[in-house]
């Protein structure tokens, strides 16, 4: 079997979606799967920690990319092209979107699977109204199978009576419980000048004003008003590759992280390589998560917490 990824961020891109897709491609290659990636620009240089084929050659999520990929496809000629889906991850543009109602009407016309790892409308262009809606259903109606990764995705998509071709296959975690050998997590936390009696909180993954940074922040500084000594330790990147609006909010946020003088008890980790997020995660003493839009099963940062047992503290579905 041949089968081709399309996304819009791979490693070394910082992402989930990159690091999920990864982890598909490394599998299937391991069942005799020909896997190729076909990806931005941005994931320069090719990823080659897989036997999977990374092809990172789209210069443009707009109109363009469509040649591209229909070239690319018609050399592969694969059985199956498996599409992640995230609007940012696509510039919040809406070509891809209609991409399986154009692959009918080319020569080549492989079954074409589509997960979504959200239901964001792309941008489109000013009042674009509705269109933005239409451009995710026509996403999801032209597409031979949709994955969606939790039961309210699910239950979005199935409100049409045409969805009948839509499953739900939850995500797992990209970070697994393996931190580096000989890892003792007193010793990480006090090379961190974290002492065994401060109350550790962990923030994991990009700051979004969707993951609720600032409440983190407020929780923070709340928590030494009343005495405790605690810090938070923020972990991973910090904006990823994707969405620009991330830089913005990262500026607020420490914005209010000086505004209440804690800028010596918040510790920022950058980048970390999976085991040494691992690490990160079981030095915690709790992960706090607070989304806006309430937790989801689509957050594979707080799916890599649960992985790691740790105590988490999130806002209602």
């Amino acid at each position: 079997m041949r089968l081709c990824f399309l996304t819009g961020e791979y490693p070394p891109m910082q992402g989930g979606v990159a690091d999920h897709t990864r982890h598909l491609a490394q599998h299937l290659a391991a069942m005799d799967v020909q896997v190729a990636v076909l990806t931005s620009v941005k994931a320069s240089p090719a990823d080659s920690s897989t036997s999977a084929s990374v092809h990172p050659i789209i210069r443009s999520w707009r109109l363009s990319c469509w040649k591209q990929i229909a070239c690319f496809l018609a050399a592969m000629s694969p059985d199956i092209v498996h599409i992640q889906y995230q609007a940012a991850a696509y510039d919040l543009t809406a070509w891809i979107n209609w991409l399986p109602w154009r692959l009918r009407l080319g020569r080549v016309k492989p079954r074409v699977v589509v997960t979504f790892h959200d239901l964001r409308v792309p941008y489109i262009f000013p009042k674009a109204g509705p269109l933005r809606r239409w451009s995710v259903l026509a996403l999801a109606r032209y597409a031979d199978v949709v994955i969606t990764t939790n039961a309210e995705d699910e239950a979005a998509l199935r409100r049409y009576a045409w969805a009948t071709h839509v499953r739900r296959v939850p995500l797992g975690s990209n970070i697994e419980p393996q931190p580096p050998a000989g890892y003792q997590r007193s010793t990480w936390r006090q090379q961190r000048g974290v002492e065994d009696s401060t109350l550790l909180l962990a923030y994991f993954g990009f700051l979004n004003p969707s993951k609720g940074g600032e409440d983190v922040i407020l929780v923070l500084d709340r928590l030494v008003r009343r005495g405790f000594d605690a810090r938070l330790l923020m972990i991973g990147g910090q904006v990823g590759d994707v969405d620009a609006t991330n830089r913005a909010y990262l500026e607020q946020v420490r914005a209010l992280i000086r505004l209440h003088h804690l800028e010596d008890r918040v510790v920022w980790t950058g980048h970390l390589e999976a085991e040494e997020v691992s690490a990160a995660l079981l030095a915690a003493d709790v992960v706090v998560m607070p989304y806006r839009d309430g937790v989801s099963f689509r957050r594979t940062t707080f799916i890599a917490a649960l992985r790691h047992g740790c105590p988490v503290v999130t806002t209602p579905p």
